[in-house]
C-alpha cells in the first residue's frame, strides 16, 4: 500500500499547480507587507518618530522575501521558466504594488500553458 502513494514527478501537472500555490501565496504576502511598508510603517517612521513598525514589517518583509524567491525560483524550475520571466517576477516582489501585477501575469500565463 505505502509503495503505490509516491510523489508526483517534479514537473507533472500536479507539482507545478501546488508549485504555483505556494508562490500565489507568497506573491500576496509579500506585496501586502511591502505595501504596509511603504504606506504606513515608514510615515509613522518619519512623521510620527515611531521607528518600530518599519523594524517589524522590514523584517518580517525580508524573511518572507527570503520565502517568496525560494518558491518563485522552485515554480520556475519545474514550469521551466525563462530566464527573463524568472528574473523579472524575482524583481516584481521588491516594488510596492508589482508584486500583484506579477504575480496576476505569471498565473494567467501558467494557466494558458505558456512559458513565463
Amino acid at each position: 500500500m505505502a509503495a503505490d502513494r509516491t510523489a508526483p514527478a517534479r514537473d507533472s501537472e500536479q507539482a507545478i499547480a501546488a508549485a504555483l500555490g505556494r508562490y500565489r501565496v507568497m506573491a500576496t504576502v509579500v506585496g501586502v507587507l511591502l505595501v504596509l511598508l511603504f504606506a504606513v510603517a515608514m510615515p509613522l517612521k518619519y512623521w510620527a518618530d515611531m521607528p518600530t513598525f518599519v523594524t517589524v514589517l522590514g523584517t518580517a518583509h525580508g524573511w518572507l522575501y527570503a520565502l517568496f524567491f525560494l518558491s518563485a525560483v522552485d515554480l520556475a524550475l519545474r514550469a521551466k521558466w525563462t530566464l527573463k520571466g524568472t528574473v523579472i517576477a524575482l524583481v516584481l516582489g521588491t516594488v510596492p504594488f508589482l508584486s500583484f501585477v506579477g504575480e496576476h501575469h505569471v498565473t494567467r500565463k501558467m494557466r494558458a500553458g505558456e512559458r513565463v
